[in-house]
């Protein structure tokens, strides 16, 4: 099993029960293949570096999650398929990636950001 980590980009003419719904989708897809989500985060309506399909704004999505690498093909291929997703990337986590958001989560302070302050 490994870690990733999945952002998707939705099309921000989602009503707030279809962008969590469109959320539930993916997080289950996940599970019904043999992974396990670890943490998920609706970022909300953000703006778009440039325009995708006409729009200049997305709602974005992060979902950890483990999972054997034979599943990345599957969720790629769906959420290809899915006419909500603008875009998507999906990112390996290696043990300090996945060290760092579990400290990130909890609320620990990193060290850089303690030495910023000072």
């Amino acid at each position: 099993m490994n870690n990733y980590e999945l952002m998707v980009i939705f099309t921000p003419v989602l009503s707030e029960e279809e962008y969590k719904t469109a959320q539930r989708k993916f997080a289950s897809l996940v599970t019904e293949n043999g992974g396990e989500v670890v943490h998920t985060k609706p970022w909300g309506l953000k703006s778009l570096a440039y325009p995708i399909a006409k729009k200049t704004t997305g709602l974005y999505w992060v979902l950890e999650f483990t999972a054997p690498s034979s599943f990345n093909e599957k969720l790629k291929i769906q959420l290809l398929r899915d006419e909500q997703v603008l875009r998507h990337m999906i990112t390996v986590l290696d043990k300090y990636a996945v060290e760092y958001n579990i400290k990130k989560r909890s609320g620990v302070r990193s060290e850089t950001t303690q030495k910023a302050e000072a």
